[in-house]
């Protein structure tokens, strides 16, 4: 297999970008090769230890783990399963968040049936009782947090869709006045709306380092410039649509990345989680203030808390995070919760 970067996570939703190791299969598809010990990944400084949420699969081939998801090769297909790990300061946490994986799951699930207009999906299906038979034994351990997907030839560009100015974006623009080398205008703050959403995409990274923000002209070199012009027009009309349907349900898409792979006959096909908290930058349009840092449907309240003088610990040190209290757990799933029910407009049970 030929080592090549895939996501773990991304600016959009954390301010800063992070990545396990992957690799090519024999089909092209990309998969983490980061080790797996105990259900938990090493995919950050630190290595997790197991969470009562790390699905064990029996009936198929375990390929790899990202930060949250676990990757499984049945047949000519791939298996998704989304743990309740969470991620913070590129460390894989030891306090799991109880229902983040399903939760992520099922809502990737609902954005892709909305989408799917748009652009088609690697999606083949969500119900474990329709998966192959070898994974018969391992329905009730599948149910709402996995999916059945296509294999393809992964795009190694981050797609990120901007409609607000914040995190590394605001800090490029303080710095030189533009994000990815395109001019905004003067006087932007914390929060700010772009007239017009920008295409910003980032290069993946090698192991244990940062992608990096490219210029459109990058991505054209690396991809062609076809496929470069294909890849903005879908990431800012999928931006776009998800805007839309986001604010009719009181919640603020500020930002997303999104992930592409291409089929044999060359289709473009939108891939891996999709707007997601994990994913997204999500703001309760209602309390959207310019000039300072929004409330969010994410993991913040984690992020806080493992910053402040009651966690004890210091991001700059090797040491690894220390377990979260059971209030800054609580706390967290109510938002991925939240968003979840305020955008679908259902229950989740």
């Amino acid at each position: 297999m030929t080592a090549t970067p895939h996501s773990a996570a991304s600016d959009p939703a954390s301010g800063r970008t992070t990545r396990a190791t992957t690799a090519r299969d024999t089909t092209g598809s990309t998969v983490t090769s980061s080790t797996v010990t105990g259900g938990a990944t090493s995919s950050g400084p630190a290595n997790s230890g197991p969470t009562s949420s790390d699905a064990v699969v029996t009936g198929a081939v375990h390929l790899g783990a990202g930060k949250i998801r676990e990757l499984y090769a049945v047949g000519d297909r791939l298996l998704l399963v989304a743990s309740d790990r969470i991620s913070a300061f590129d460390y894989v946490l030891d306090t799991p968040i109880p229902d983040k994986g399903r939760i992520l799951t099922q809502l990737s699930l609902w954005w892709f049936e909305r989408l799917a207009d748009l652009v088609p999906n690697h999606v083949i299906s969500a119900d474990p009782e329709q998966y192959p038979a070898e994974l018969a034994g391992d329905v009730e351990a599948l149910r709402g947090r996995s999916m059945l997907c296509e294999r393809l030839d992964m795009l190694l560009i981050e797609c990120v869709a901007r409609g607000y100015l914040t995190g590394s974006g605001l800090a490029e623009y303080r710095a030189s006045g533009t994000v990815c080398g395109l001019p905004l205008p003067e006087g932007l703050v914390d929060g700010s709306r772009l007239d017009e959403p920008v295409f910003t995409p980032a290069a993946k990274a090698e192991l244990g380092e940062h992608d990096e923000n490219v210029s459109f002209g990058e991505v054209a070199k690396r991809t062609g410039a076809a496929v470069a012009e294909e890849l903005r027009r879908l990431t800012l009309s999928v931006y776009a649509a998800a805007r839309e349907l986001a604010l009719d349900r009181g919640i603020i898409l500020a930002d997303t990345k999104f992930e592409f792979g291409r089929r044999p006959d060359g289709t473009i096909v939108l891939a891996d989680e999709v707007l997601t908290p994990d994913s997204s930058r999500f703001w309760p349009a209602d309390r959207w203030q310019p000039g300072r840092a929004q409330q969010s449907f994410d993991k913040q309240f984690v992020r806080d808390w493992l910053t402040s003088p009651e966690s004890g610990w210091d991001p700059k040190s090797d040491q690894p995070p220390p377990p979260l209290p059971d209030e800054v757990v609580e706390r967290t799933r109510d938002r991925y919760v939240e968003a979840y029910e305020r955008l679908t407009g259902r229950r989740f049970q």
